[in-house]
């Protein structure tokens, strides 16, 4: 709820044109923005779109998780979302699907360490969707409801980063176990 509030506050205009990612405000100083460029949106629709996707994936592996590591996680996807679209050539972003691709490969990976029905599935279509956007581009539909070009680039990051951030533990488990003596 926190963060759907926060989303929505985001909005404003006056708010939002001091929030959303945006090259040249970041090399001038506005670092902030790599976080809060998560937060703002392009339109109404566009947060509303993000903001029931939040909702539902939240719903979906809310089973994973607790407030505190929930919370870390989305600030953790949204850095790293933001700081990697400085790699590409995107100059102004906008939106929280960057993190929500991360949270459903969080929650994917979850789900097949935990044997949850379903989770294998998940994974490979999160992939084939991220593979599908970056062969053919973003979807026209929604970039007629968000009134600008997808951030495919945002989606690639996210889904990597939360992958990623569900595989940590497990490579620092088998690396502690591996330094384990043996008795």
């Amino acid at each position: 709820m926190i963060a759907i509030t926060i989303l929505f506050i985001a909005q404003w205009p006056d708010i939002q044109s001091w929030l959303a990612w945006d090259r040249n405000a970041i090399i001038d100083g506005e670092v902030w923005r790599i976080l809060t460029g998560n937060l703002t949106h392009t339109n109404w629709p566009h947060m509303i779109m993000n903001t029931l996707a939040l909702a539902i994936i939240t719903f979906i592996y809310r089973i994973h998780f607790s407030a505190r590591p929930y919370s870390l996680l989305l600030l953790a996807l949204a850095l790293v979302v933001g700081t990697g679209i400085i790699a590409t050539d995107i100059q102004w972003y906008a939106g929280l699907s960057g993190v929500l691709h991360g949270l459903f490969g969080w929650g994917a990976v979850k789900d097949i360490q935990t044997k949850q029905k379903g989770g294998w599935l998940l994974l490979f279509g999160l992939i084939g969707k991220v593979c599908s956007e970056q062969y053919f581009g973003g979807s026209a539909s929604s970039e007629a409801l968000i009134g600008a070009r997808v951030a495919i680039e945002a989606h690639l990051l996210g889904a990597i980063a939360g992958i990623a951030i569900a595989l940590i533990p497990i490579a620092f488990k088998k690396q502690f176990n591996r330094n384990k003596p043996l008795y």
